[in-house]
């Protein structure tokens, strides 16, 4: 775009509005405030100016939902040319809290309430886990109980479309990192295996192997190698081959492509910026990568798997950082003609230095890995779980431990299914009744056990197997 100012300048002008205030919470606050902050302009912004600006700003922060935003800047340069920058954040500022696609701290642990309103998504409550119980006729998971999984976009759509016996597709992915999955990755795709059970739904799996490569200078040869071995991992878990194709980007893209395409067309460099934080020094590549790893959301990228259907719904079951991906996803969905993809959000699985951040492949010392032996297992446990007890026995058995704060409890939340067990083991460790050395002794029984189960699964995935679950079929 050009323009002229009545009073040209040799020098490029510049005009931002911070909006840093709590008051530019919503989108309708936020184009309230950008209407007076223009409408403040002198007569060297005529008002056909201001209101062609008014219109490309609006286009901008209308795609950005939540996300908080941080400033907007208009440049005017001699030339009459003229840049838009939307600046925005995806840190929380309260709590000391940092969640993104690629990374998540807190000081004080993860504040998920503060999440859900800065991104815009519902809590998961009483009514609808009852109402999943009645139209499905199963019991929610014990993660939805628990609260592990907690967040939602359009769940209750899923149901309405399950209640009438219309079908729907799962979406989950993984992106290859390391020799194996850990107990981080593993949560995700169990509960996908179990939703694929509860509503005998179709799934499909991205392997990112192209991310890695774009965000941590990771090798090509080496993303191969960790696709293989984190698909043997996947596969282990037991999904139905009958109804689950896992693909790699590198070798499935260019059927996606097409969808790829007008996902790219719908968002500009400035909502990439904004919503994902993006920087001019960045690569090029990862300002496309958002599209790729939004397209499995819509049906056209899967026309062979789903026989051309383009009116499949998708529900996608993914940890709360990844919600940026599928905000962009949900927001150029009607624009393109799709149907927005429905999300169920899970929580973090912490590492075990405490739940300041999540478990990570990058650090062996803050996760469990499923090659890890039970002497590995059972050293990390006792060396590197962070306790909410007390430091010495008379004090634990005094004031009892923090549960809130405890890891090896807080892993029990996620892998002891038994209830009235889990609720016993709490009450007495809360109390003082329990050690930290007896409840990690619980937990160490616990993963080790598990591990071992999945190393036998593992055994049996053979290149075969592999190649059939990655067919295009």
């Amino acid at each position: 775009f050009f323009f002229t100012l009545s009073k040209m300048s040799d020098e490029p002008l510049s005009l931002t509005l911070d909006c840093s205030s709590p008051a530019y919470k919503s989108t309708e606050q936020r184009l309230s405030a950008i209407r007076d902050w223009m409408q403040g302009f002198s007569d060297d912004f005529p008002s056909t100016l201001r209101s062609m600006l008014r219109e490309q700003i609006n286009k901008q922060v209308d795609g950005l939902g939540n996300v908080p935003l941080s400033s907007i800047t208009i440049t005017v340069l001699p030339s009459g040319k003229w840049d838009l920058s939307v600046s925005c954040s995806l840190e929380t500022s309260e709590d000391d809290q940092n969640v993104t696609p690629w990374t998540v701290t807190a000081t004080n642990g993860i504040n998920y309430d503060k999440l859900v309103e800065n991104f815009g998504s519902s809590s998961i409550d009483q009514a609808l886990l009852e109402r999943f119980t009645k139209v499905t006729g199963h019991e929610p998971h014990p993660w939805l109980r628990r609260g592990y999984f907690f967040s939602h976009r359009d769940l209750n759509t899923i149901l309405d479309l399950h209640e009438k016996g219309k079908r729907f597709y799962l979406y989950t992915g993984r992106g290859p990192s390391s020799d194996s999955l850990h107990f981080g990755h593993l949560v995700p795709f169990l509960f996908t295996k179990w939703l694929q059970d509860v509503f005998d739904a179709p799934l499909v799996v991205q392997c990112t192997d192209d991310e890695k490569y774009l965000w941590k200078g990771m090798s090509t040869e080496d993303s191969q190698r960790y696709l293989i071995e984190n698909v043997k991992d996947i596969i282990a878990i037991g999904f139905d081959i009958s109804k689950t194709f896992i693909f790699s980007d590198l070798a499935y893209l260019g059927h996606m492509y097409p969808t790829i395409l007008k996902i790219q067309r719908a968002v500009n460099a400035s909502q990439a910026k904004g919503i994902f934080g993006f920087v001019d020094s960045d690569n090029i590549g990862k300002f496309s990568f958002p599209a790729i790893q939004a397209a499995p959301s819509f049906p056209t990228s899967f026309p062979v798997v789903f026989n051309n259907r383009t009116d499949l719904p998708c529900l996608i079951p993914c940890a709360i950082d990844q919600d940026p991906y599928f905000r962009m996803t949900r927001d150029v969905a009607p624009k393109l003609g799709f149907l927005k993809p429905a999300l169920i959000h899970s929580k973090f699985f912490p590492a075990l230095q405490g739940n300041t951040t999540k478990m990570n492949a990058s650090d062996p010392n803050s996760a469990i890995f499923l090659t890890d032996t039970p002497t590995m297992i059972r050293n990390k446990i006792n060396k590197h779980a962070f306790s909410g007890g007390a430091v010495t026995k008379e004090e634990q058995m005094k004031n009892g431990a923090d549960l809130s704060i405890d890891v090896s409890y807080q892993y029990l939340k996620f892998f002891l299914d038994d209830d009235a067990k889990l609720a016993q083991i709490g009450e007495d460790y809360g109390s003082g009744k329990m050690l930290t050395g007896q409840v990690k002794q619980v937990l160490i029984d616990i993963l080790v056990e598990k591990v071992r189960q999945h190393q036998i699964a593992r055994s049996a995935v053979t290149d075969d197997v592999i190649k059939a679950f990655m067919s295009v079929r």
